[in-house]
C-alpha cells in the first residue's frame, strides 16, 4: 500500500501519514530498494486505531497509547485508556451533580413567594446562619475557590451578593451529598461560566451531548484498537 492509499480513506494528506509514522503512531515501515515506504494492512489498521482514539481520548493521549503499544508496553497503554474512562465517569458525575443542584435550587426558588424580603447581600455571619454552617466553613469554601465574596475596602469584611449566595447554596447541597471541595469548585465554575438559568440549561445539554459523543467514540476506538492488536499478535502474558 502507498501513503496515498492510507490517506485517502481518512481524507488526510500523505504527509500526515508520514508524520504519524515518524511520531510512532504507526509501526515502522519497510522500504523498497528505491526508498519508497511499503505500507500493509497492519499500518492501515494502526492508522484507523489512532484516528479513532483521538476523539475518544484526545490527540496527545491517543499518540501515547499507540507509542506504548509499539514499544510493547501494553499495560501502559491500558492504564492510559483506564484513566480516560475514569475521567469520563467523573465528568458524568459532575454533570449529574450540577443538574440535581439546579433542580433543587429552582424548586426552592419557586416555593419562595416573597423574594423581596431577603436582603440583596449578606455578611458571613448571616450567610452561615442561613445555611446552618459555621463562618469557618464559608472561609474554607473561599480558600477552595468555591466562593469569591467582595470585601469592604475599609473594614475588610466579606459581603456575599446574590451570585455568592447561589454558589454557597450549591456548595452546601453538594457537600451534603458527599462531594469533595475540589469537585464542588469544578461544579461552581461551570455554573459561573454559564450565567443565567436558561444559559446554564443549554450548557448542561451541550455538556451531556459531548460526554455521550465521547463515550461512543471510546466504543469505536476499542473496536479498532482490538482489531489492530489482533493483527500484531499482542497477547497478555
Amino acid at each position: 500500500m502507498r501513503p496515498f492509499d492510507l490517506a485517502r480513506e481518512h481524507g488526510i494528506s500523505t504527509q500526515a501519514v508520514r508524520n504519524y509514522e515518524r511520531d510512532g503512531f504507526l509501526p515502522p515501515t519497510k522500504r523498497t530498494p528505491s526508498g519508497y515506504r511499503i505500507y500493509t494492512e497492519v499500518h492501515a489498521a494502526a492508522l484507523r486505531a489512532f484516528l479513532s482514539l483521538v476523539p475518544a481520548y484526545g490527540h496527545a493521549t491517543a499518540g501515547q497509547i499507540m507509542n506504548a503499544l509499539h514499544r510493547d508496553a501494553l499495560d501502559d497503554a491500558l492504564v492510559l485508556i483506564d484513566r480516560g474512562h475514569s475521567q469520563l465517569l467523573r465528568d458524568r458525575e459532575t454533570l449529574d451533580a450540577v443538574r440535581k443542584a439546579v433542580d433543587h435550587l429552582t424548586a426552592e426558588g419557586d416555593a419562595t413567594t416573597d423574594a423581596s424580603a431577603a436582603p440583596a447581600t449578606r455578611t458571613i455571619g448571616e450567610l452561615a446562619h442561613q445555611l446552618r454552617v459555621t463562618p469557618a466553613t464559608l472561609r474554607n469554601w473561599e480558600d477552595a475557590g468555591i466562593l469569591t465574596p467582595a470585601r469592604d475596602p475599609v473594614t475588610g469584611h466579606r459581603s456575599y451578593g446574590p451570585s455568592d449566595i447561589r454558589d454557597a447554596e450549591f456548595a452546601h447541597l453538594l457537600r451534603r451529598g458527599g462531594y469533595l471541595l475540589d469537585h464542588i469548585a469544578t461544579v461552581v465554575q461551570q455554573i459561573r461560566t454559564a450565567g443565567d438559568t436558561d444559559t446554564l440549561a443549554t450548557a448542561l445539554d451541550d455538556w451531556h451531548h459531548k460526554l455521550t459523543t465521547q463515550g461512543l467514540a471510546m466504543l469505536t476506538a476499542a473496536t479498532h484498537l482490538s482489531h489492530y492488536l489482533s493483527l500484531t499478535a499482542v497477547v497478555v502474558n
